[in-house]
Parts: structure tokens; sequence; C-alpha cells
């Protein structure tokens, strides 16, 4: 009877009736529904408002532990290799120090003149000029170039070039002319331009 009484009552009730000072007095399907409605709405709002903003940070976090864990791991891998980094740098930094010492300081290069003024003596070159050009300033090194004029058979020239790779100072070689002086082809003049460089400190 219950049922029936309470079907009857919602088939009677009309939607204008509604009173809110009076909600007690609602049909009890009338009340579950309006609860209902008020119940998802409240979910739906909590999900906007509150839920949805959880979810975003939990997504930064999430990708931030991904950046933290591959941070980690890339950390995690130079400690491992700490020693065999420390070892490396220790051999570069003694391979630089080797290149350095290799550059001619200011007092040194005098004596890198006499150095291939004698190479190209003992090749049978005839020197006729060496000449030093105004240095120019790089980065890290200072250059300076030297003008040589000599002169000699086909072979003594290739000697000479070779044997200027053999200086215990560094010196490239750059700019060459080859000329052939007369009717003797085993005469030939050459004109080149040798660099040497020495390492820029701060005073340089």
């Amino acid at each position: 009877m219950a049922f029936e009484d309470t079907m009857r009552s919602l088939r009677e009730f009309d939607i204008n009736d509604l009173d809110f000072d009076n909600v007690g007095s609602w049909p009890v399907p009338v009340k579950l529904v309006i609860w209902s409605v008020l119940f998802i709405g409240v979910l739906a709002a909590g999900y906007y408002y509150h839920i949805k903003d959880l979810q975003t940070e939990l997504a930064k976090v999430e990708a931030k532990e991904v950046s933290l864990k591959t941070d980690f791991e890339k950390k995690a891998f130079q400690a491992a290799n700490l020693e065999a980094y420390r070892q490396q740098m220790a051999e570069m930094e003694e391979s630089f120090g080797a290149l350095v010492s290799q550059l001619p300081s200011d007092t040194e290069v005098p004596g890198l003149l006499e150095d291939i003024t004698n190479k190209g003596l003992l090749n049978g070159l005839e020197i006729s000029s060496i000449d030093l050009r105004p240095e120019s300033a790089r980065e890290f090194y200072v250059e300076l170039p030297i003008a040589i004029s000599a002169s000699g058979s086909y072979h003594d020239l290739g000697a000479f070039i070779s044997g200027m790779a053999g200086l215990p100072r560094i010196v490239t070689l750059h700019d060459f002319t080859i000329t052939a002086r007369g009717d003797d082809a085993n005469h030939l003049g050459m004109n080149i331009i040798a660099k040497t460089y020495r390492y820029k400190d701060g005073d340089a």
C-alpha cells in the first residue's frame, strides 16, 4: 500500500507546486531525484574545480619526475666514470702543455729564424731573405708570419719543405710560389710564408 500511495502522490504532484519552504512535504521520489541531481552537480563541480586541478598538477609532477630521473641517471653515469674523466683531464692538460711548449715566446723567435736558415742551408738552398711580418692576434694565440725567399733545385726545395715539419716548434707553410730562373730548370726560386705561433697570455 505504501508503494501505491507513493506512486499516486507522485502522479498527483505538480512540479509547479514545489515549495522550497516546505521541502519536507515533497514526495519521496521527487526528493530522491532532486538530491541525485544536486549530488551529481556537486561531484561535477568538484571534479572541474578540484580534481581536474589535481590531475594537472599530477601531470606536471610526473613530467618533473621523468626529468629528475634522467638527470639522476646522467649524474650517476658521470659519478661512476669520475676517475676516468679525471684521467682524461690530466691527459688533456699534459697534451695542452706539450702543445704550448711548442709555441715560441718572443725571446725564442730569433732562434727559430736561425733554425729555418740552417734548415735551408743544410738542404742546399740559397736563402735570399727572411722577413718578419706584423703579428696577428687570434683568440687564444698570436700568429707571426715569416716571408722566406730562397732558391735551389726542385729536390732541394722539397727537402726544405719536409724538413720544416721536423722543427721543434710549430711552423706551418702557406702561399708559396715557385718560379724557374733562366733556362736552368734545376735552379728554381721559391717565395713562401711560414707562420709560427705563440701562446696569447693576458698581456698579448
